[in-house]
């Protein structure tokens, strides 16, 4: 390789580096890679946990910063839905998903050296989205440090639809706990208080 081209493709390291953050996508293919080896996750609403521990540059003031317990959270869903085959149902069916809400409960931190459990589940669904809980527990003390649920909207589709092409069957819906419930009320008020506050309920009347 002469030195002009290698030049090149520094530059082009440097570019993608400077645009992208790179080591989310490697990582997210190392997860989705890993979890393909892994044994499946039969049961829809079967927990799945994950191994982790806080390196230097997932702390600021030596515990984990709020920000990295929501990437961990991303990484241990792409796991999940890989293991339990939601990836695979939403490729046979044309179908997408993105994150609709999520709310984050910090209990404990997580320091600088610590291992930890980071435990997902889906505990249940709507017409239109999953909702998951995660959960991070302490290796040291057995702890939920922080606590957080996710709405998983479902576009081009529905989760029934997901889960009778998993299933074969209708699957009934798992009742909703009552803090979720509770969070669900906030997001349907807040997002009544915002189309109001834009305009959109009047525009649609007319």
């Amino acid at each position: 390789m002469d030195e002009d081209t290698l030049l090149w493709i520094l530059a082009v390291l440097l570019l993608l580096f400077c645009s992208l953050d790179v080591w989310y996508f490697i990582r997210a293919v190392a997860v989705v890679t890993r979890a393909w080896f892994l044994s499946p996750v039969f049961d829809i609403t079967g927990e799945q946990t994950v191994s982790g521990r806080v390196l230097l540059h997932d702390v600021d003031l030596c515990h984990m910063n709020n920000s990295r317990y929501l990437r961990e959270c991303d990484f241990a869903r792409f796991s999940l839905y890989t293991r339990n085959g939601v990836f695979k149902a939403i490729r046979a069916l044309g179908a997408n998903m993105v994150v609709g809400a999520t709310t984050i409960r910090y209990r404990r931190p997580l320091c600088v050296g610590e291992a930890f459990e980071l435990r997902s589940r889906i505990i249940t669904w709507d017409d239109k989205s999953f909702y998951v809980e995660q959960r991070f527990v302490s290796c040291k003390e057995g702890m939920v440090s922080a606590l957080m649920y996710c709405k998983q909207n479902v576009l081009r589709s529905s989760p029934d639809k997901i889960l009778q092409h998993l299933c074969k069957r209708k699957v009934e819906v798992p009742e909703f706990p009552e803090d979720l419930q509770h969070w669900i009320n906030f997001i349907s008020s807040s997002s009544r208080a915002l189309r109001e506050e834009s305009g959109l309920d009047n525009a649609k009347n007319k």
